[in-house]
């Protein structure tokens, strides 16, 4: 009984986790959105208008964004601005909403012969770029958004947000589409400003901070859901580039498709409190960043705190930065249902793989790694080691600590080259974890570390409880720590060769010894106990490069074709 009421269970979260197809479909579907007759279209420019114009034609248009705040908005309507032109100031849309077939638009247009540079708004001073609060079926696109700083003394708000989602009053808000942004230079300080040596151990940062694109729903009675942020290009803000606040799971069905986010002071991506999220295809690079004084200078390339239900793949997380986690992509306390899978993680100063406390059915699969971990505790001011495999007790430091539950670690590249010493942390109050068709490409020993957040891991004889580790290939027998109390009970030793190792394409991971890794895999297993298993399912149709994965599939992240397929293979 208890088995067919966990598979029930499993069955409808399966149902209602296709958002990954379906809810990609519809958000994508708003440029196709019905014209409606009684809609209007207001035009912006700031050197040609005058808010005493009707603003509805490019001949009498506004000249201030303020004016469009007062105007109560119809569905269909659109705001146009004038590409190439400045405006200072802010975008404020509340309690504006379109409808399901005429959503309210934003966004640049051609005026005057200039066709390519969108319009840029300026809002240095001001909190927000653009502000979309209690708002529904809203379009922006196309619009360039930067915020440097101030020159009107200090301002009493706490930070500084190029788009702001809020949800304040007691209300749904659902369906926005924000695509092809440019956000650049968001900072609250002034250049020349330097942040506390401390502050960048703090866990989040406790100082005002300029943000790229922001969701904060802290009602949970509220759901703010049905959100799409696509090819957007997001670089150079002291904090996160993404960022999702959620409070009790109420920001729901969010995709987050082929954005590129660099050099950010914070993580690439942060969600917290947030169900049913797709993360496909960004480019996310040089996450914690230290360039400019003002940024924190701390962050993975993506990490999730208290959600459920997040399917992250075909990124790539290169050159996140910081003394503390700073991974390619981390999973943080407290989630369920995190699937990490096809992405390429390489040169993260935190690591490879890490999750830390309370997080149930979480996996790494059919993922590259490339010299992750290489930070080493008390260099350059780190405190924590690089780590290539990290699972964490810490569910917070108020909290007795306890390990992940139902961990699957799978069909993995994992290479470091004789630059990196790999480092492994595994809490012993872990309980569940699979470790299968991983090959571990480690040119110098694999060290044994105690694992740190902000208190560190403490060494008992207490072992980890439900432990499948099986079947992977290790370059020799030291590339796993040799203190470490669980080993593979069926290892495979040799060199893979690899088509070009040290690259950064996942076609340079194709193993050429095929023989060692083709059919030398496991089919994956359920967990004992563990009758739900992990987010669309356990066994993959498909590798990181898209060939199929056959009945007996094979070790490592790829897999190897005869050597005339093999000549065609691209990266990602």
């Amino acid at each position: 009984m208890k088995k067919l009421i966990f598979l029930a269970i499993s069955l409808l979260i399966l149902l209602e986790c296709s958002f990954a197809e379906s809810y990609s479909y519809s958000a994508n579907d708003v440029s196709n959105l019905k014209s409606d007759t009684l809609s209007k279209t207001y035009f912006v420019h700031p050197q040609l208008g005058n808010d005493h114009n009707p603003g509805t034609s490019k001949e009498h248009p506004f000249k201030t964004l303020q004016q469009i705040e007062k105007i109560h908005l119809m569905p269909g309507d659109k705001i146009m601005l004038a590409n190439g032109q400045v405006y200072p100031g802010s975008l404020k849309l509340v309690n504006q909403e379109g409808n399901n077939d005429h959503y309210i638009e934003v966004q640049s247009t051609s005026w005057d012969g200039v066709e390519d540079a969108p319009a840029v708004i300026d809002f240095k001073n001001l909190q927000t770029g653009i502000l979309l609060k209690d708002c529904s079926f809203i379009k922006i696109s196309n619009i360039h958004l930067t915020g440097d700083g101030y020159t009107q003394g200090q301002q009493d708000f706490y930070q500084r947000c190029a788009v702001l989602l809020l949800s304040d009053k007691k209300k749904r808000m659902q369906s926005f589409l924000l695509e092809h942004l440019t956000i650049n230079d968001v900072y609250f300080e002034n250049k020349g400003f330097k942040r506390g040596k401390e502050e960048v151990k703090s866990a989040n940062g406790t100082q005002k901070y300029g943000w790229g694109i922001k969701l904060i729903n802290n009602h949970p009675e509220n759901v703010m859901e049905n959100i799409t942020i696509q090819n957007c290009s997001i670089t150079d803000v002291s904090h996160t580039g993404i960022k999702l606040t959620g409070s009790g799971k109420n920001i729901k069905r969010v995709n987050i498709l082929n954005n590129k986010v660099l050099k950010t002071g914070g993580p690439g991506i942060q969600m917290s409190g947030v169900q049913f999220v797709y993360v496909a295809n960004n480019n996310i690079q040089y996450s914690g960043s230290n360039d400019d004084s003002r940024k924190w200078g701390r962050g993975s390339g993506l990490w999730t705190w208290g959600s459920s239900d997040v399917l992250i793949e075909k990124n790539k997380f290169l050159h996140a930065n910081g003394p503390g986690d700073s991974d390619g992509a981390h999973i943080d306390f407290g989630c369920d249902n995190i699937v990490i899978q096809y992405n390429l993680s390489g040169y993260n100063a935190g690591g490879f793989c890490e999750i830390l406390g309370n997080n149930y059915n979480c996996t790494y699969r059919y993922n590259i790694s490339i010299n992750d971990g290489y930070r080493n505790k008390g260099v350059d001011g780190a405190f924590q080691d690089g780590k290539t495999l990290w699972l964490s007790g810490f569910q917070g430091s108020k909290n007795e600590r306890k390990g992940p539950v139902n961990t699957y670690i799978y069909n993995n590249t994992i290479y470091a080259d004789e630059t990196i010493h790999s480092k492994m942390a595994f809490d012993n109050t872990s309980n569940g974890v699979l470790i299968a068709n991983n090959i571990f490409y480690l040119a110098n020993p694999s060290q044994l570390v105690l694992g740190d957040q902000y208190k560190p891991d403490t060494k008992s004889n207490k072992e980890m409880g439900n432990v499948f580790f099986e079947n992977n290939l290790f370059l020799k027998p030291d590339s796993w720590p040799r203190g470490m109390k669980i080993k593979d009970s069926k290892p495979i030793y040799g060199d893979p060769d690899f088509k070009n190792p040290g690259g950064l394409n996942p076609g340079d991971y194709t193993p050429l010894k095929i023989n060692l890794v083709k059919n030398k895999g496991i089919k994956i297993p359920y967990l004992k106990g563990d009758y739900f298993g992990l987010l669309h399912g356990l066994n993959m149709k498909e590798d990181i490069l898209g060939h199929p994965v056959p009945t007996q599939p094979g070790l490592g992240a790829i897999e190897p074709l005869t050597d005339s397929l093999n000549s065609t293979i691209t990266g990602l």
